[in-house]
């Protein structure tokens, strides 16, 4: 059977506009679409598809439900099929079960855990003091269920009191374990439980009242929780959201709350990841307009622009807040400084306007090189927009460069289909992966170093030297967020670094053929040493970097 909580999460992933779609033409009718049932014949409309209610509804013959009923009535499917036609549409993957128990008894163990750290929060005198400190409200706090999770041992001795198994609880994330020996995850924390989006209980964040290094964290990744699908508040604030059109993402849970507080009911916040692809289905729901309100030091700058990257290439209507002078939309709120909250909302700045602002000031514009750098990502960037958003933008990017609007055009100096440029394609990809790779995973920056320089890179030799030297550099910037770049593992890396080296030791060896001023026992050298490196290179060994260009 197809575990109930994998179908809880497919219905979080759909749209039902997208799925009915695919198969009646629908037109926008106010806040709903509307087209000709599919269930019955007629020529007027009266088939009704509601976004922000995620039902359909045909006044003439009565037919309704979900995107699953649907696929049932239309395709002629049971309800199983139904749903893995859907899930096979969306590219998502199916979970299966022998029974409908374990489903029900993971909610069982986080609803009863969440009712404990509840409890907790009344008995905790240093909990509420902070809860307080920061401005929540007694109403907020019931509001958001917020809570206190004590030492590991009462957290464990609450699950054995409550015949709570222990491997269960380790499955839902409220346990580890390490060497047989189980211990809680969260430790004198302020509990803040994250819900799905139809409001079931699915993990749990904390965040830190004593010196531990990590002030918030998360339930780890279960089969309830994946963070890159959920918005925390979201169960709370979707009404508001579909009746405003208007969807505001914050960084952290605190700001969740007491925007809400001030009466800001359509906020979220991501769960301590930036926004991916998997929350733009969620992010879709009922059209609103998009705020992205992150701070304004260099982490939340970095995360506004990869989020407005996003967006405005899904042609997502919003723009971008940045909260300056170290406040953040919790501290200004618990300062009372709610009117100055609603003008910033009241005027963000456009997704696209913004990256282009940011690309512009991270590189050497006053440069010929650095003038290059950024003319090509910004165009690069404004070929990934809607046609009317191009046409939109590249006067505004064309005098910031100072150029002419012409040469930011697509096809305007593009590249043409010439045989040596087919046979870059895959150096390109291959090479911006290895950079967002060392990008994501500094750890093995050291690894690239020992077989490797940026003498090797055909096209982003630039990017490279930007990222080991630790510059700013607007090509760097757009590699690192771009979402359609592959970032490899540590085996995938090591893959690819042996095919750059086949290629330029290979390379080497040619030169070194065809160098006649080099003496003899020089050259007959060299040529056996290459000629190693690449049977050694074949044989899937990484060998050590070795440049020729001072031979």
């Amino acid at each position: 059977m197809i575990d109930n909580n994998s179908i809880e999460q497919l219905k979080q992933t759909i749209d039902i506009v997208d799925v009915i779609g695919n198969y009646v033409e629908l037109k926008k009718n106010g806040s709903n679409f509307k087209g000709l049932c599919p269930f019955h014949d007629e020529k007027t409309p009266s088939f009704i598809v509601s976004p922000s209610k995620q039902f359909y509804k045909c006044f003439g013959c009565g037919a309704g439900g979900d995107a699953i009923k649907f696929m049932m009535e239309f395709e002629k499917l049971s309800y199983p099929e139904a749903i893995e036609k859907l899930a096979s549409q969306y590219n998502f993957t199916l979970r299966y079960t022998k029974g409908e128990r374990g489903g029900d008894q993971d909610r069982r163990i986080l609803e009863a855990t969440g009712r404990w750290y509840r409890a907790n929060l009344e008995q905790n005198e240093k909990a509420r003091e902070y809860l307080t400190r920061r401005g929540v409200s007694l109403a907020s706090i019931e509001k958001f269920d917020l809570g206190y999770a004590p030492s590991s041992e009462e957290t464990l001795s609450f699950l054995q009191r409550t015949m709570i198994p222990l491997q269960k609880a380790e499955e839902v994330g409220i346990l580890g374990s390490e060497r047989g020996r189980y211990y809680a995850r969260l430790i004198d924390r302020v509990i803040f439980p994250i819900f799905s989006p139809s409001g079931m209980p699915v993990g749990f964040g904390g965040r830190t009242l004593g010196d531990h290094p990590a002030k918030y964290i998360n339930s780890p990744q279960t089969k309830l929780f994946n963070k890159s699908r959920l918005l925390y508040g979201y169960h709370l604030a979707k009404e508001q959201i579909y009746r405003k059109k208007r969807l505001i993402v914050v960084e952290g849970y605190m700001d969740v709350i007491m925007l809400h507080q001030a009466g800001f009911q359509t906020a979220v916040a991501t769960l301590g990841t930036a926004l991916t692809n998997d929350h733009l289905p969620l992010l879709k729901k009922g059209e609103p307009e998009v705020i992205v309100a992150y701070d304004g030091d260099t982490a939340g700058i970095n995360a506004a622009m990869k989020a407005a990257l996003l967006l405005s290439r899904h042609n997502f209507d919003g723009g971008v807040i940045l909260f300056e002078g170290g406040m953040d939309p919790a501290d200004m709120v618990n300062a009372g400084n709610a009117d100055a909250i609603e003008a910033l909302f009241a005027a963000p700045i456009p997704f696209a306007k913004f990256v282009i602002d940011k690309m512009v000031s991270s590189g050497r514009i006053d440069t010929p090189r650095g003038k290059e750098e950024i003319f090509n990502a910004v165009k690069n960037y404004l070929q990934t927009l809607s046609v009317f958003l191009q046409e939109e933008y590249l006067p505004y990017a064309a005098s910031l460069l100072g150029v002419n609007t012409a040469r930011l055009k697509p096809g305007r100096n593009s590249d043409t289909s010439t045989p040596a440029q087919s046979i870059l394609t895959l150096s390109d990809i291959a090479e911006k992966s290895i950079i967002k790779t060392l990008l994501k995973t500094p750890s093995l920056t050291d690894m690239v170093l020992d077989v490797m320089d940026a003498s090797m890179f055909l096209t982003h030799k630039e990017a490279f030297e930007a990222l080991i030297e630790g510059r700013e550099n607007s090509e760097l910037l757009q590699i690192d967020f771009d979402d359609s770049i592959k970032t490899y593992s540590e085996e995938e890396l090591k893959k690819q670094l042996n095919y750059f080296l086949r290629r330029y030791y290979e390379k080497a060896l040619d030169i070194i053929k065809k160098y006649d001023k080099l003496p003899i026992e020089k050259k007959m050298f060299y040529l056996r040493r290459y000629r190693e490196y690449i049977k050694q290179l074949e044989q899937g060994e990484l060998v050590p970097y070795e440049s020729h260009s001072t031979l």
